[in-house]
């Protein structure tokens, strides 16, 4: 595969075109009018038209999320608006589209379209890695907002998924009192031998009290309105997890608790690692297909 279409994205997009472009891959782009750094490379193309940018195309790829409104595609770097239904519209049957958090109506489509399409999010390798950067950006976000150190600090994190974990590597490294909730005994158990603190979540009202920081991980609502009036008024609550997330914002405001909702991280805190990320995964697809 040598014809690689980009279309819209942020500044991990630029930066996995700039590796695309350094192993010889032909870059068709869309919705990337601006990204000035593009312009110097010799081997990307820019496209009025969606039309034209995927015409040629072995594979488009999207950016992470697809569509933060499950309407228009994510294009940072453009003027122009594209919904994800024309996306998916312009391509041609057999045609690949990859791309993050995506949602049934994109299969939908895709279905309808003929269109293979393929969740980053859902790859292992993919998610893992990504664990790295948002875990970083986390803590960098609870070290920049709270006037302690995290070093003893009681911090909670909830869920222990591939975040929940890297998360609470880290915390432990620098000191904190680490505490995880989860609801599966299996998961308990991994965090008891690890040398953290479980929490089962039907317990999770009795503890609530006593820390510095909570970061959620789960996108589903953890901290409900009754919840959140266990918290205390100096706690620092961050939530990682995609929409809805796990802490009821809302209520939070009402009763005067910072919450901080941090999408997208890695494309915040570490863009050109991310792009290596995404590009090893891309790769690792190409791979797959190929030797079917």
């Amino acid at each position: 595969m040598k014809n690689i279409a980009v279309i819209g994205g942020d500044l991990r997009v630029v930066k996995l075109i700039e590796l695309f472009e350094k192993d010889h891959y032909q870059v068709h782009t869309y919705g990337l009018e601006k990204a000035d750094s593009l312009k110097k490379c010799s081997q990307v193309t820019f496209y009025k038209t969606i039309g034209e940018a995927v015409k040629e195309a072995d594979v488009v790829i999207g950016p992470i999320p697809l569509s933060s409104n499950k309407i228009d595609v994510n294009m940072l770097f453009s003027d122009e608006k594209l919904t994800v239904e024309e996306l998916i519209h312009s391509l041609r049957e057999g045609q690949i589209l990859i791309a993050g958090n995506l949602y049934d109506k994109v299969y939908q489509l895709g279905n309808e379209a003929k269109v293979r399409i393929i969740d980053l999010l859902q790859r292992e390798e993919f998610a893992v890695l990504n664990a790295i950067s948002t875990a970083e950006g986390a803590i960098e976000i609870a070290i920049q907002e709270t006037i302690s150190t995290i070093h003893s600090s009681h911090v909670l994190v909830m869920g222990f998924g591939r975040i929940g974990k890297v998360l609470a590597k880290m915390l432990d490294g620098l000191g904190a009192n680490v505490y995880c909730e989860a609801r599966k005994y299996s998961d308990l158990a991994w965090i008891k031998a690890y040398g953290y603190h479980p929490i089962y979540l039907r317990d999770l009202n009795q503890t609530l009290g006593k820390f510095d920081v909570i970061i959620n991980t789960i996108p589903h609502q953890i901290l409900t309105e009754q919840r959140l009036q266990l918290v205390r008024p100096d706690c620092l609550m961050i939530d990682v997890a995609s929409n809805p997330g796990g802490i009821d914002r809302n209520a939070a405001k009402m009763q005067k608790k910072k919450v901080i909702w941090a999408l997208s991280l890695p494309g915040k805190v570490a863009p050109a690692t991310t792009a290596e990320y995404i590009k090893e995964t891309v790769y690792n697809i190409f791979n797959e297909i190929e030797n079917k």
